[in-house]
């Protein structure tokens, strides 16, 4: 369970657990946040998937997708993306007691076992982005991760590895890191595409996206959402993390009935296209 030892809170309220982000490997941060049921990659799985192949499909392409995960973390989205695995199953290798008991170099030996036995035949090169170093290191040594980058483009610019790697990405896929990064991320990483680049990315009702969507614009993509879908994040650690969340969504136009007034954060799914014609 967490404890207030995880929890702060950011300006707009919503609970940050910033020591579980960047340990040796992911148990703790599977094991505290299993109680709040948190849920994006399982819904963003089918979708990346999806996109993945629609990209794939498109004229000029050769090759497999190159996929850039944004604050990627230990690298889950890759390990959904790429493995014959679900997000329950992960939960369940986590916080079982045989993992508890290892090393975490241990463990690392263990999870390269438990990932290259369940790779899939349509799996693609791999990119992470995200400030998490010890994060990033576990996805790179199990092999979820072809590349990773440990660089926070909200204050600097990328370096040139990250753009030499960004230049190969066909698709850009965020799972709730617009609540820590902006425009400012997308804006760089978009400056280093060379090839046409789609962007998938799950945002928070609390947090708007028009801002990025501009600026997505501004490189030639169209962004796109589906008003009506919504897709639960997980449970609010408390009360006040409720309030706030409710006065966040109504400030950003949005009705909170039936979603965050349950107990709940919600996201939307926007999808971003080269422009044509």
């Amino acid at each position: 369970m967490a404890t207030d030892r995880h929890r702060t809170a950011t300006a707009s309220g919503k609970t940050r657990f910033d020591d579980i982000y960047d340990q040796p490997d992911p148990r703790a941060y599977f094991r505290t946040l299993a109680p709040y049921e948190y849920e994006i990659p399982h819904h963003a799985q089918a979708v990346f998937r999806r996109t993945r192949e629609q990209r794939s499909r498109t004229a000029g392409h050769e090759g497999p997708v190159t996929v850039l995960d944004v604050c990627c973390s230990y690298g889950i989205n890759a390990a959904l993306l790429n493995h014959d695995l679900t997000l329950a199953d992960l939960y369940a290798h986590y916080t079982s007691a045989a993992i508890a008991a290892l090393t975490p170099q241990e463990l690392v030996a263990c999870d390269k076992e438990f990932y290259a036995g369940r790779r899939r035949a349509d799996a693609t090169p791999m990119i992470g982005l995200d400030v998490a170093a010890n994060a990033t290191r576990y996805a790179l040594d199990v092999g979820l991760l072809d590349e990773a980058y440990t660089e926070d483009l909200e204050r600097c610019p990328p370096g040139p590895g990250l753009c030499r790697a960004v230049a190969r990405a066909g698709l850009i896929t965020v799972t709730g890191g617009t609540s820590y990064i902006t425009h400012r991320t997308f804006d760089a990483l978009l400056g280093c595409a060379r090839t046409p680049v789609w962007v998938s990315a799950f945002a928070l009702r609390t947090v708007p996206y028009r801002r990025i969507a501009a600026t997505l614009a501004a490189h030639g993509l169209v962004t796109v959402t589906d008003f009506s879908r919504t897709y639960p994040q997980r449970l609010f650690t408390s009360e006040q993390e409720r309030r706030d969340a409710v006065r966040q969504v109504i400030l950003a136009g949005e009705d909170p009935t039936g979603h965050e007034s349950e107990g709940r954060y919600y996201t939307r799914l926007y999808e971003s296209r080269p422009r044509t014609g």
